[in-house]
């Protein structure tokens, strides 16, 4: 019988595998949105500077503890394909600018949770879509009206670096002083073409309390001396960066040597010994005070070195040689025979200091000085790690503000001038799109309303407060203060954000949220 005679009497055509599952309709736009407002809410009480922090224990007992959103979503082991998609935003949310991770993923939570109640109101999905990016093109304007006109100057970016790290694993120190310590990094390497991030470093160590943590004005290496013989500070020194082996040469060709006397062993050792000797005083002659070698340095050559008082370092990762060669003004050699005076860079200062177990070289006030590190400390493994994580988003945030279009006022004062714009212009808007429009305003309310939850403040009542110190004031935000918090001008108070940290959240949470909304069929096979 042909395959049309039995479509024709109504036995079905199966199309996928019988391993494959499918959901369609509503089921599986409902499905999808669940997920996502699942992993959004997983996130939502981290923020703010009163946010909580999450403990993830990894199946082999690693334990991370965190309230930076990324890290969470990172961490969590999600399978549901939409609720990825909010990982995503997260992530896309801090390559971009490095901070607001939590910001844009609760929004795009939001964004799902009001178009799931759209949906069930039999609003198409395709309306919602439609109004959702004409809110998102009104929040854009709002942001755009918020951001403070004139220069960045340095006290605003303190300000946005202290408002990144509120709350992120710096305790109770003075966050002023972290900041401060980010801007001057930043500062240290911008030029007339903008912030030169790669040029900063961050490294961490343990074994003192977070306000220990410093700005030096070079490199930092985790390689310990090759000998403890080789002197521990330098001072004008010059510095070689070596890519090679400083060992005895091999053949290329396997060989066997018959040595039948005493006289030829010692001769043969002997040889091994004046080729290395040779190797060392190359390096002496050559006027290196410090060599970062990133192949293997045999022991002789280390002995002779630290003899002359030279301080060597090998297997150094290439990565750090690269920072290294850019601080010192220094050029990769392959071959000893090829140093010349202008492949060696220089350091005002090399020492080499301890740190409990651990050895660290400071290579500082290079000829390069624009490379700066940050050195951070935590008490613990857990704390530096943290404090790590917020130094990393203020570095971030501080060089947005710088180069990508200015600050505007934090603690929720923005989201709130958001709502007030798309709310004051949704009246020109004809049809249902007008109801996906008031439905991305509300989610955005959910912002300032997490914040006051998270503060311990009544969410109603300050939302109550805050629209209506922004309508007579223009300006309102929420300003922690203590155990809890009150209503003001962030301005005032040195609470700042980049503006481009709002634009990428709304524009990632966004985009996200209407593609999810869009999907009403998931089929799923082996």
């Amino acid at each position: 019988m042909s395959q049309q005679m039995r479509q024709r009497r109504g036995q079905p055509l199966f199309i996928l595998s019988e391993d494959s599952e499918r959901t369609r309709g509503k089921d599986a736009q409902s499905s999808n949105i669940t997920a996502g407002k699942a992993v959004a809410e997983s996130v939502r009480t981290t923020l703010g500077p009163r946010g909580m922090d999450k403990m993830l224990v990894s199946d082999s007992g690693d334990v991370v503890i965190t309230n930076d959103g990324a890290t969470i979503l990172q961490e969590m082991d999600i399978e549901h394909p939409a609720a990825q998609m909010i990982v995503e935003v997260a992530e896309t949310q801090e390559e971009e600018v490095g901070d607001g991770t939590t910001t844009a993923s609760v929004l795009a939570g939001q964004l799902l949770a009001q178009a799931e109640d759209l949906i069930e109101d039999d609003v198409h999905p395709t309306t919602i879509v439609e109004g959702y990016q004409e809110a998102s093109r009104l929040a854009l304007e709002a942001i755009e009206d918020q951001t403070l006109g004139g220069d960045v100057e340095d006290d605003d970016l303190i300000s946005v670096a202290e408002s990144s790290m509120t709350g992120k694993g710096t305790g109770d120190i003075d966050a002023e002083a972290l900041a401060e310590t980010v801007v001057g990094a930043v500062q240290q390497v911008r030029t007339d073409d903008g912030v030169d991030r790669d040029a900063i470093s961050l490294r961490t160590q343990t074994g003192a309390g977070a306000s220990a943590t410093e700005l030096v004005e070079g490199v930092i290496s985790e390689e310990e001396p090759l000998h403890e013989d080789m002197p521990r500070e330098l001072a004008d020194a010059s510095v070689a960066v070596l890519d090679l082996d400083i060992e005895v040469a091999e053949a290329e060709i396997d060989a066997e040597y018959d040595i039948s006397s005493v006289d030829q062993l010692n001769a043969a050792i002997e040889a091994e010994e004046s080729e290395l000797r040779g190797y060392a005083q190359t390096i002496v002659d050559a006027g290196i005070d410090v060599a970062f070698v990133t192949g293997d340095v045999d022991d002789v050559v280390a002995s002779y070195l630290a003899k002359d008082g030279v301080l060597a370092f090998d297997s150094v990762d290439d990565d750090e040689a690269r920072s290294i060669a850019r601080a010192t003004g220094a050029s990769s050699v392959a071959t000893l025979s090829d140093i010349e005076a202008d492949d060696l860079g220089n350091a005002d200062t090399v020492s080499v200091e301890t740190f409990g177990d651990d050895e660290l070289a400071f290579i500082e006030g290079g000829a390069a000085a624009e490379t700066v590190t940050v050195f951070a400390r935590g008490g613990t493994e857990h704390v530096a790690d943290e404090l790590e994580r917020a130094l990393q988003d203020a570095l971030d945030v501080v060089t947005a503000a710088i180069d990508a279009g200015g600050v505007v006022p934090g603690a929720g004062a923005t989201e709130i001038a958001v709502v007030d714009h798309i709310r004051s212009s949704v009246a020109s808007v004809e049809g249902r799109k007008q109801l996906a429009i008031e439905a991305f305003a509300d989610a955005v309310d959910v912002l300032p309303r997490t914040l006051a939850e998270n503060t311990g403040m009544d969410p109603i009542d300050t939302l109550v407060e805050l629209r209506s110190t922004h309508e007579s004031e223009g300006r309102a935000g929420l300003i922690s203060e203590g155990q809890s918090g009150n209503v003001g001008d962030p301005v005032e108070h040195g609470i700042l954000d980049p503006a481009a940290v709002k634009r990428e959240a709304i524009e990632s949470a966004t985009e996200a949220a209407t593609m999810i909304a869009r999907i009403d069929d998931v089929i799923s096979a082996e």
